[in-house]
């Protein structure tokens, strides 16, 4: 197969020195890219500004804002047969970008935010006969929102983790997460290296094109 996977997080400059960001550091998305590739798939990461080596036999583009990450991922979607989204993609830049830095001296009454687009809802018209898999990181009613970002998103399959768990969320080496397939499938990952967590993903990602 042919996959697509992105990974990290995105940066949204505030002025030349300052950004809006989080903690996503892109290590569960680099290790989907590196078990997806290892099982013999194609495989193309669009990669958040992380400070990760690429995997073997992995194409790697970089970007940094969520908008060179929507475009990465239009450009690339037509070759693959799979999108896993794993990035933690920004929801909201600052409306005004300054052309200098911001100094401390300076009154800061506030920074006036928009919203971002949704990289899913704007790819839904290039889906045809390709899988979308989506992450949901939660911090409360998670099955509740990983359902309804499976359904809204229009997804064939959402990966949903605990984000307040210390060691299976953001930074950590470890995960552990809940499968929730368009299928009505729910699968449980218990605690484990994120290898692992990648590898258990892409067998089922095989699983449900093969059933398909």
């Amino acid at each position: 197969m042919k996959i697509l996977v992105t990974a990290g997080p995105t940066r949204e400059p505030i002025d030349p020195i300052r950004f809006l960001s989080n903690r996503s550091t892109g290590k569960m998305g680099f290790a989907v890219a590196d078990q997806a590739a290892r099982r013999g798939h194609e495989v193309k990461l669009v990669a958040g500004p992380v400070s990760l080596a690429t995997p073997e036999g992995v194409d790697r583009r970089n970007v940094e804002t969520a908008g060179e990450m929507l475009r990465a991922v239009e450009e690339s979607v037509p070759w693959c047969d799979v999108l896993i989204m794993t990035a933690a993609v920004s929801d909201w830049r600052p409306a005004v970008v300054q052309t200098n830095k911001i100094k401390k001296r300076e009154p800061v009454s506030g920074i006036s935010l928009e919203r971002t687009k949704d990289i899913l809802q704007e790819i839904a018209p290039l889906k045809g006969h390709r899988m979308y898999v989506g992450f949901a990181a939660e911090t409360d009613h998670l099955e509740q929102e990983a359902r309804r970002k499976l359904r809204d998103k229009g997804l064939d399959l959402i990966v949903a983790n605990d984000a307040t768990q210390a060691d299976a969320a953001f930074e950590a080496d470890t995960n552990c997460v809940t499968l929730f397939s368009a299928n009505g499938d729910v699968e449980n990952v218990p605690l484990m290296p994120k290898k692992d967590v990648a590898s258990r993903l892409i067998k089922k990602v095989e699983q449900l094109l093969c059933s398909a």
